[in-house]
């Protein structure tokens, strides 16, 4: 009978997208948050209500680098 013995040691698995389901939750909640600013606070950030508007509906999969 053969025995196999390997020196490594278990790791977890790595993530091959680099997109996680707690990043896409953390994106999720900041565009729901950038819907709901108003277009004082809007300004403020320097963006308008309709550049607020598309990046709150982009899909959540569709994510910065």
């Amino acid at each position: 009978m053969a025995f196999l013995t390997t020196t490594q040691t278990p790791h977890a698995p790595r993530r091959t997208s680099g997109i996680s389901i707690f990043s896409m939750l953390a994106i999720y909640r900041q565009r729901r948050a950038l819907a709901r600013l108003d277009s004082a606070a809007l300004k403020d950030i320097g963006l308008t209500c309709a550049e607020a508007r598309a990046e709150a509906n982009r899909p959540i999969w569709d994510m910065p680098r």
